[in-house]
């Protein structure tokens, strides 16, 4: 499988005062909440094809943020995140297949140490070298995960029926990827 027109080998780190990893979950049925997670590092290694390539990333689960301390601090406790005990929530690539600018991301996702497989749905946005002389790759990703799944059951009942927080997860991913340049001699991969 080639690669996306204008990435090239070699080793691309997120800049993640560029990016977002986000997260949306139905709350009471009727709305949305939404937040992200502030602390996250990602490593590609490119090589000539995608087939030759890799992804691994990692999320710190204390840097949990929606918006309200009371409900970040429930989140990062033991009923969900748990962050004291697993700190961080990782995603390793296994495959990959598309062409162009849209793709399917196959890949371990692992959350409090349940590993599951997960699509996500990825857009390669473009290459861009910045004023600094940096070459930038863009991409969004998306993808909905069943919480329970990563054993993060913790719910309440609505008087009317229903549970107050969905299973349906929905994470979103923009990512800025910068080339890291390599010493002579070294192999980019």
């Amino acid at each position: 499988m080639t690669l996306p027109k204008g990435l090239t080998p070699g080793v691309w780190t997120l800049d993640m005062s560029h990016s977002e990893v986000g997260f949306s979950v139905r709350h009471a049925g009727i709305s949305k909440v939404r937040g992200r997670f502030n602390e996250a590092t990602a490593e590609a290694r490119v090589g000539d094809s995608l087939a030759d390539s890799s992804l691994h990333a990692s999320i710190k689960t204390a840097s949990f943020d929606s918006g309200d301390a009371n409900r970040d601090a429930h989140v990062r406790g033991a009923d969900f995140f748990d962050v004291e005990k697993y700190p961080e929530m990782t995603f390793r690539a296994t495959g990959i297949r598309g062409d162009g600018e849209d793709y399917v991301l196959t890949g371990d996702l692992t959350i409090r140490d349940v590993t599951k497989p997960v699509d996500l749905e990825v857009e390669f946005t473009g290459i861009a070298v910045d004023p600094f002389g940096a070459t930038r790759a863009g991409f969004s990703a998306e993808a909905d995960i069943s919480r329970k799944e990563f054993g993060l059951t913790w719910n309440a009942a609505l008087e009317a029926g229903g549970l107050l927080v969905s299973d349906k997860v929905k994470i979103s991913v923009e990512a800025a990827m910068v080339k890291q340049e390599q010493p002579a001699g070294q192999s980019n991969v």
